[in-house]
């Protein structure tokens, strides 16, 4: 047996692994793990972006933080609906918001919403 027919199944394992960690489905639960994975390094409070306690049914950029201008004239609520469509493509969203990072999956920011529901 070649090297690499004795390394494939073990190969094989690792891929299914990582793309297992990349696209699992995304339950509600998964939503606390995505959450500290792709947002809390910035999501702290800080400058880099504020807290997100209570966010979910607040009205947009009423946090104490420096949001963008864009960010600030948006108006309205964070709706499940617009918690969606910011973490899915943030500057389509509100052109010019300091967010840079978005959820391209729609499980994993439906997870997210979710989770970030049940901050308080």
């Amino acid at each position: 047996m070649s090297r690499i027919a004795a390394a494939a199944p073990a190969l094989s394992l690792a891929l299914s692994l990582a793309l297992s960690l990349v696209s699992a489905p995304a339950f509600a639960a998964d939503g606390q793990q995505l959450f500290n994975m792709q947002c809390k390094l910035c999501h702290t409070g800080g400058p880099m972006g504020p807290s997100l306690a209570g966010v979910a049914g607040a009205k947009i950029a009423s946090k104490d933080f420096a949001y963008s201008t864009a960010l600030k004239a948006k108006g309205g609520t964070w709706t499940d609906a617009n918690l969606d469509a910011f973490l899915k493509a943030p500057s389509a969203f509100a052109p010019g918001t300091k967010m840079m990072l978005n959820v391209p999956s729609d499980e994993n920011r439906a997870a997210i919403v979710a989770f970030l529901k049940t901050l308080k």
